[in-house]
């Protein structure tokens, strides 16, 4: 069968050359015709299946009389060959097995253990499972760390001071040396390999070098070759053990994969154990993927993207396959993301066929009230949010809406204005945050904002314990709590709503798709709306609300002055509270805000009610301080906020209980103490609480001590930038996708190749065939879509069943 695959490379590869950058190299390339009628021949000689000869008799057809088509025609049959090429690798990967494999099959097969494969056994099956390797399937998508070029192992004469480099080098010497200057210690080894010398030195870890490495070892070497004195050095190389002089393909004279170790299990024998598991099971794997889907979105086989992503040929980029975009890494992205999408799709189209609530939203006294009673103008953006809010809502099935704004966008006085809506219909509304102090403030809002509509609003938060719980939980049970603020506290046992019709989740990242799944139970079908405080970049949001409909504010309120912002060292604490100073004397109020963190609660409250006292006794005693925190009572925290509001307060010195809720248009400068503490998203959130009236404001961010360059990197992008999607997608950049929202909560699959921030074309292209192939077969009951159907039933069976809550 092997030259059958290599005639099939030397055909793809002019075929995809032809039909790169939409065939704009098609009339350039010449001998097409010829050579594929040549080796389709070859191949039909070949003893094989008749099946796959026939299609080569296809191939050989399809391309007779190319040379003279037109340029439509000639694309068409490119086309068409690539396809007959993906048909005939799967009959061949079928052959080779010996009997077509059904899904069902081949989910057995990447459930067996390791310790089955061959030269695995019981104790390397051990030692595996310490990296998570436990089955077949855990090794084949075990992907390397890294590619090292091995096709070139240079003498050490020849390695050049400031590059990378690679040597085949015998251990001559080894042994610790004290630097007398710095008493550092640092354990060595002289290398040779006939050539010259090259001294390997490490700063860390030199009792495991130390037991590991041995006079007479031979080793390959790897790392940036530097100079000391005229010597070669190399620092903490990559380090491979040969036995005696022996030189394995495996490991040399190619593109060589890099895995992570565990201790007692090193690079040779883990190469040789995932060569075994690619050879014997690589085959065996067919993709789910459509042919169709695959040929348009020019996919290598499922089999040789695995072969490729573990034991790459030499055509392949060492660059690319090192940066993760190589052909066989997308491949497998690929599949990840089209599965994902294909969740998100079906999930979309069993909430447009789920039966909900239809509201009347045209005749709705309370909303239309609160609208009146507004001391401000909703924007076009926010009016917009709301039109398209009332629309769903109207609808006989569910709401399934993500309401994304910046920071003072409103989206607040918007999802009030739906619970309203809920209200005049005769349901409840009920709104959930992801903390205490963000319900407690929400609630204050609301309530200030509802004063004479007749609308009864409660609290519940998991503080509320005893008769004061039983009489709330009676309360929403009886339909007299109309709307319902809380955490939560919202989706425990025992607590039932009368007429729950709208969900409305304040987000803020920190919400996974089971709570909101849990709240949304607590009525028949409720509709569902989930804000977010923050942005998310379009990428997440596709990925994680790809089933919902999208409302954006993209406007802020007209009168709002601008905000610049500005970091300082701790040094500069003087020329802070100058500025500081220079507001307050203009009439306008201050809040300075401290850190506040679960590990360090005590210290931080500490360092904030500290802070206060000393800035009103050294710093300001002529103005007013207040203080507020989160372990403060509500009604404390009430009245404080309510002082500052009314300008009886000049500066608030807070926690990060400010973060959301907070509206005081005075306030027009804000200190940030320990800046490059916070996260960009919380420090942009507690931006938002300045520049909410007409005045020009300044964020002010101090930093203590050294700053690392993460945090650094932070605080310029805050300097740089106030708008809220930018920082977003500078946030994911910073920390990367799983750290952002810590993925895992959400429901999702977990990406074991596939990056949202690398990869996102491919998102949007998998995106794209996912929703077009439900559009065309919402059951996946077509024959070709059964497979999909059973990979899906396993991957997603759990979060289908959310279908109405992203």
């Amino acid at each position: 069968m092997g030259r059958l695959y290599e005639i099939i490379d030397s055909i793809t590869k002019p075929l995809i050359l032809a039909s790169k950058d939409d065939f704009s190299r098609l009339s350039n390339i010449r001998g097409l015709e010829g050579l594929i009628v040549r080796l389709a021949q070859e191949a039909i000689s070949i003893p094989s299946a008749s099946s796959i000869r026939a299609k080569f008799k296809a191939l050989q057809e399809n391309f007779a009389g190319f040379e003279g088509a037109a340029q439509e025609d000639k694309m068409a049959r490119v086309r068409r060959g690539k396809e007959l090429l993906s048909e005939i690798r799967e009959l061949l990967t079928l052959e080779e097995m010996g009997q077509p494999y059904n899904h069902g099959q081949i989910v057995q097969l990447l459930n067996t253990s390791i310790r089955f494969v061959k030269g695995v056994g019981p104790k390397l099956a051990l030692l595996l499972k310490r990296k998570g390797v436990e089955t077949v399937e855990d090794a084949l998508y075990n992907l390397p760390l890294r590619y090292e070029d091995r096709r070139q192992i240079k003498r050490i004469a020849d390695l050049k001071v400031g590059e990378r480099g690679v040597g085949y080098a015998e251990v001559i010497a080894t042994g610790e040396v004290i630097y007398p200057k710095s008493r550092r210690k640092v354990y060595e080894a002289i290398l040779g390999d006939g050539s010259g010398f090259i001294t390997a030195k490490w700063f860390q870890g030199i009792r495991y070098i130390k037991g590991r490495l041995r006079r007479g070892d031979w080793v390959i070497f790897c790392g940036e070759i530097k100079g000391y004195r005229s010597q070669k050095e190399i620092h903490h190389p990559d380090l491979e053990w040969v036995e005696g002089k022996e030189v394995d393909s495996l490991h040399f004279g190619r593109i060589v994969p890099i895995y992570s170790e565990t201790e007692g299990l090193y690079q040779r024998r883990l190469r040789a154990v995932m060569h075994q598991v690619v050879q014997d099971y690589a085959p065996r794997m067919i993709s789910p993927i459509p042919p169709q889907v695959s040929t348009r979105c020019n996919l290598m086989p499922l089999a040789d993207a695995l072969r490729e992503v573990h034991f790459p040929r030499d055509y392949l980029d060492i660059e690319r396959l090192n940066l993760k975009t190589s052909r066989p890494h997308q491949r497998l992205a690929f599949e990840e993301f089209f599965l994902l999408e294909l969740g998100m799709a079906l999930r979309r189209k069993g909430i447009a066929l789920q039966e909900g609530i239809s509201f009347q939203v045209n005749r709705t006294p309370t909303a239309e009230g609160l609208l009146r009673r507004l001391p401000f103008t909703l924007t076009k953006a926010q009016e917009k949010v709301i039109e398209e809010i009332k629309g769903d809502m109207a609808k006989p099935h569910p709401m399934n809406r993500l309401l994304q704004g910046d920071v003072g966008s409103g989206k607040t006085v918007v999802a009030l204005i739906a619970s309203l809506i809920a209200i005049d219909n005769g349901y409840q509304a009920a709104m959930m945050a992801p903390t205490e102090i963000l319900a407690e403030q929400h609630y204050i809002n609301l309530r200030r904002w509802l004063e004479g509509l007749g609308v009864e609003a409660i609290l519940l938060t998991g503080r509320i314990k005893g008769k004061e719980r039983d009489e709330l939980y009676e309360a929403i049970q009886k339909g007299e709590a109309q709307l319902v603020v809380g955490t939560h506290a919202l989706i425990q046992e025992g607590l039932s709503f009368k007429r729950l019709g709208l969900a409305v989740v304040d987000e803020q990242h920190r919400f996974g798709v089971m709570q909101r799944a849990r709240l949304r139970r607590k009525g028949r079908v409720p509709d569902l709306l989930v804000m977010t405080a923050t942005p998310i970049p379009r990428t997440l949001a596709m990925t994680l609300y790809g089933d919902m409909e999208v409302s954006i504010i993209d406007e802020l309120p007209p009168d709002r002055g601008s905000i610049s912002t500005k970091v300082y060292r701790g040094r500069e604490r003087g020329e802070v509270y100058r500025r500081v100073a220079e507001e307050i004397e203009k009439g306008r109020q201050a809040y300075i805000v401290y850190p506040l963190v679960e590990e360090s609660e005590k210290v931080d409250l500490q360092d904030a009610t500290q802070g206060a006292q000393h800035l009103q006794r050294e710093v300001f005693p002529q103005y007013k301080v207040g203080l507020i925190h989160g372990r403060m009572k509500a009604e404390d925290k009430e009245k404080t906020m309510l002082a500052f509001q009314r300008g009886e307060i000049q500066i608030l010195v807070a926690t990060t209980v400010i973060e959301v809720g907070i509206d005081c248009p005075n306030a027009t400068v804000m200190v940030v103490e320990h800046a490059e503490r916070f996260g960009l998203a919380q420090l942009h959130q507690l931006r938002g609480r300045i520049g909410r009236g007409s005045y020009s404001s300044i964020c002010l961010l101090l930093t203590k001590g050294r700053v690392n360059k993460e945090a650094w990197r932070r605080l310029k992008v805050m300097e740089e930038t106030t708008d809220g999607f930018r920082i977003a997608e500078e946030d994911l950049a910073i920390r990367g996708p799983g750290e952002f929202l810590g993925v895992r909560q959400w429901g999702l699959p977990d990406f074991r190749v596939a990056n949202l921030i690398r990869d996102v074309r491919l998102l949007q292209q998998a995106r794209r065939e996912a929703f077009a192939l439900i559009e065309r077969d919402p059951t996946l009951c077509q024959e070709e879509h059964l497979p999909l159907r059973e990979v899906l039933r396993q991957q997603w069976q759990e979060k289908l069943e959310l279908a109405a809550v992203g």
